[in-house]
């Protein structure tokens, strides 16, 4: 009978000529860690090449918003400079090619991607709930080992279960016992507290005297995050600074032209431009640490431990300063002068 290392180092390489011998596309879906594997064995990619670790390349390329053309394993012009962009956003040589630091790089921002996909949306999902965002949970357990079942957008055992891993695993608060009516409360208590406050202010207004001042933001940061709330569901598209898609610099940017206020297009930058805030008030912007050293990721304070950004699993969206994510890689508020 086989011990146990030499029959683990079977039953891998069985799969693994398996998983070689099957279509892309479910190679990509149900393979994650081989596929990684496989990409780590090519050692360095570079242009002219054709190979099945090149389309497993172009992929994740494509899943971080690198690259958008087809996935056919051709290491062409257009691979190529996605890598150039990915090596400029990570401080990594700019070569084209995809050696050991890069293709370890991919890997890693990947797996950060799906984390913050399971850390931001568990909050949101519930036992019975059906969606589309209980599939990228879904998926993003997947990734991990830690769910088994179909991605079928249905939240049953299977993915309560593997929520409790990943929450044992990572040491992080992902299951809430929330029933579907209780949020329906919610919201709408949310909703009618934002109506009685802004009543409130409204009133505030109409009957203040001309000389006396009144603790209220700003009409420019008003419209800041009017204007930001309205472009929420917007997709998040890397490099995009425009309503059909943004990142979280474009969007910032986009924003405070709006308002007539012209702001630096990167995460560092910003940073350096604006003024620094102590706790957040309404309107500032607040940033984060996450692929890289330094404020790498942002968003704008919208009052109640809430921001909006553009976040690379679900575009334009409100998230709570609170989530284990984001509160780990808070950096500070700063203000737009």
């Amino acid at each position: 009978m086989l011990n146990g290392t030499v029959e683990h180092v079977v039953k891998q390489s069985i799969l693994y000529s398996y998983v070689l011998s099957q279509p892309f596309a479910v190679y990509v879906d149900a393979y994650p860690v081989l596929q990684n594997n496989q990409l780590l064995e090519a050692e360095k990619l570079q242009y002219g090449q054709h190979s099945k670790a090149v389309r497993v390349l172009q992929f994740k390329l494509n899943e971080l918003s690198y690259y958008n053309d087809d996935i056919d394993g051709d290491f062409g012009i257009l691979t190529e400079h996605a890598l150039k962009k990915f090596q400029v956003d990570h401080n990594i040589k700019v070569t084209g090619q995809a050696g050991k630091l890069t293709l370890l790089a991919i890997i890693d921002e990947e797996k950060e991607k799906y984390m913050n996909q399971i850390t931001e949306m568990s909050d949101s999902i519930y036992p019975g709930m059906h969606g589309k965002d209980v599939k990228i949970v879904q998926r993003a357990l997947h990734y991990f080992g830690y769910y088994d079942g179909e991605i079928d957008g249905i939240y049953g055992p299977l993915t309560q279960k593997a929520l409790e891993v990943a929450e044992e695993k990572h040491g992080i608060e992902l299951v809430e016992e929330v029933s579907p009516s209780s949020l329906t409360t919610l919201y709408n208590k949310e909703d009618k507290t934002a109506e009685t406050e802004q009543k409130t202010v409204k009133e505030s207004e109409e009957t203040t005297a001309p000389n006396e001042k009144v603790e209220v933001t700003s009409p420019n940061y008003s419209n800041v995050i009017d204007t930001a709330y309205s472009l929420i569901g917007t997709p998040y598209v890397w490099g995009g600074e425009a309503p059909g898609g943004f990142d979280c610099s474009g969007f910032i940017q986009y924003i405070f032209k709006t308002q007539g206020k012209v702001t630096p297009r990167t995460v560092s930058d910003t940073w350096n431009f604006t003024a620094p805030a102590g706790s957040p008030s309404v309107g500032e912007l607040v940033f984060f640490e996450t692929y890289k050293p330094g404020p790498s990721h942002m968003g704008i304070y919208v009052g109640d431990g809430k921001f909006i950004h553009a976040g690379a699993s679900r575009g334009v969206e409100v998230s709570n300063l609170s989530n284990p994510y984001w509160d780990q890689r808070y950096l500070g508020s700063r203000r737009v002068q």
